[in-house]
């Protein structure tokens, strides 16, 4: 490969990094680019419905891999798509955003073309992108171009923030070096501050050395900076009691006896909430405060003994350190800690994080808090369960994870209908895995509605790993009980849900429907029903303004939120 395309080099690099599917939708400034999509082996171009979706997918499929590409054409795909960049972003995931944008003489000459504003300024779209970019750049010079993406490709996997790479129409096919495909994209964290951490380290220890009551919490930022091993790591060393965000769910796996359950603050079951909020020492790790994610920042900590890490500052009580990583932190207190927890110290019995089902008859219309106390006992071993903004996000709290089990919820960006287009990136991410799992999505009937195209390419690419429970309580009921419980505004248009898999085509598939106490416990102890080997769609009926507990509190403290003067 002495000299080839520069859209192949863009390809092969992704390729190196483990991103083998691209997301997205063929526009005329990028088609030239997606021919090289196929000069590279093992490399699939998904082909997407829209360039909303594609994001999502993009999205999904990075929260797997953990770098996911989403190729646009110029203004009408790059803002099709840019909500769901902006989400990726927001939560702390690595897309590359990739724009066929016009030709370098089109752009010198200013020419009125379709897909413009029509004023001449060919980079308005890559300044509204740069707020939720980590980096982005326009391709101008072959010579400098390898180099440019390499940088925008280390920026985004390190980072796990979108970047934002425009590629100029007649560059797609111009020759570069093949040579540099040689040389990996240095992918190494660049080391901490000696002394700071030292520092660090010291404080931190004689704040363990203090510590009668020590906790861990988890949150999302320790999954998404490949932080689950180091974390895993000081639970077994310290044998400190661990708790996860919501956000944070599927980071530690549930059955170690020192998991304790999810902290939402008031929002919390008694017990976890009660000792959590008595710790004398918390180490917080990954921590992202949003409200949905901390019962609308409802935490309650009795003491300021609190240690934060993140992906590039750590804080110890009110003094922060930037630059010092919590990757490289970790490691070393895992070495040094073990020697600092103090004798007396006898790690408290936990309760199983276990949930019982209320009592319903057979045939009693099923409800939210029985589906979700129960359907934990149908996930399997290495499931990727992906729950959509509103009554799913907040009842799979309340369902156990099974060890290895991948959780998606965007309950920080929160864009309703993120989860159909997740689905499909995650499910094409499964397919890539040496070892399958099942995908397993939980979506309203509501925010199904926004993105339901999505279902198409899985059919498309016949993604027989996956499961669809699509959750029909008629409208938008997380929006109800903020406010609004019989506005119209809430209303939707009820659709045939049961013939989906007809109309978008699915060549090996089941549709089965759910009301009763019954029927969900006979789904459940299906044996055939739990192979993934079709792609399946559950519509389960719920009631209008049944919620899980925790939603319909949080519904209450955000009504009052957006109330406040």
């Amino acid at each position: 490969m002495s000299e080839i395309s520069l859209g192949k080099y863009l390809f092969e690099r992704l390729h190196q990094l483990d991103c083998n599917t691209i997301f997205g939708v063929p526009g005329d400034f990028n088609l030239a680019l997606l021919d090289s999509v196929y000069e590279v082996p093992g490399m699939r171009w998904a082909g997407n419905a829209n360039e909303l979706n594609a994001a999502y997918a993009a999205d999904g499929y990075s929260r797997i891999k953990k770098l996911g590409c989403v190729v646009t054409t110029f203004g009408v795909g790059e803002l099709s798509a840019i909500n769901g960049v902006a989400g990726s972003f927001a939560e702390h995931v690595g897309v590359v955003h990739v724009v066929g944008v016009p030709s370098i003489a089109a752009q010198a000459k200013q020419l009125l073309l379709h897909h413009t504003l029509g004023n001449g300024d060919f980079t308005v779209f890559k300044r509204m992108s740069q707020n939720i970019s980590q980096t982005s750049v326009i391709l101008s010079d072959l010579s400098t171009a390898p180099r440019e993406i390499d940088r925008c490709l280390r920026e985004c996997y390190l980072h796990q923030r979108p970047v934002y790479i425009g590629l100029p129409a007649n560059l797609a096919d111009g020759k570069v070096s093949g040579e540099l495909l040689n040389t990996p994209i240095d992918l190494n964290l660049n080391p901490n501050d000696p002394e700071s951490q030292d520092e660090i380290l010291e404080t931190i220890m004689q704040l363990v050395e203090n510590a009668k009551k020590p906790i861990i919490l988890v949150d999302a930022c320790a999954s998404r900076h490949q932080c689950q091993e180091e974390t895993r790591r000081l639970v077994e060393v310290t044998q400190f009691p661990v708790y996860s965000s919501p956000m944070g769910k599927s980071t530690i796996d549930e059955s170690c006896p020192r998991f304790g359950g999810v902290y939402v603050g008031e929002l919390s079951l008694p017990p976890i909430r009660a000792e959590v909020e008595s710790a004398d020492l918390v180490f917080s790790v990954g921590a992202l405060m949003s409200d949905f994610n901390t019962g609308s920042f409802s935490y309650h900590m009795n003491t300021r003994n609190v240690i934060e890490f993140h992906s590039d500052y750590t804080k110890i009580r009110s003094a922060t350190f930037p630059g010092i990583q919590m990757k490289e932190l970790l490691q070393k207190i895992c070495e040094t800690i073990p020697k600092h927890i103090p004798k007396s110290y006898v790690p408290p019995t936990l309760a199983p994080f276990t949930l019982q089902p209320e009592t319903l008859k057979q045939d009693e219309p099923l409800t939210q808090e029985y589906l979700w106390a129960t359907v934990g006992s149908w996930f399997q071993e290495g499931d990727i369960i992906i729950t959509e903004t509103g009554t799913s996000a907040f009842g799979i709290i309340q369902a156990k994870f099974p060890n290895n089990t991948i959780g998606i919820s965007q309950v920080l960006w929160g864009s309703i209908g993120y989860t159909v287009g997740s689905f499909c990136g995650a499910a094409m991410a499964a397919a890539e895995l040496k070892t399958p799992r099942r995908v397993i999505l939980f979506v309203g009937d509501g925010s199904l509605q926004l993105t339901v195209q999505e279902i198409s390419t899985i059919c498309k690419w016949e993604c027989n790993n996956t499961y669809m429970f699509v959750l029909n309580n008629d409208g938008y009921t997380i929006e109800r009980l903020i406010h609004g419980p019989k506005a119209n505004y809430n209303d939707i248009q009820p659709w045939k849900n049961q013939k989906l898999l007809d109309v978008f085509n699915a060549k090996e598939s089941e549709t089965r429907e759910v009301r009763t106490r019954a029927q969900l416990d006979e789904l459940f102890a299906d044996k055939q029903f739990a192979k993934a080997d079709k792609i399946r769609l559950v519509e389960v009926f719920l009631g209008k303004m049944d919620a899980p507990k925790n939603l319909v509190g949080q519904a209450q403290l955000s009504e009052k939120l957006n109330s406040e003067l």
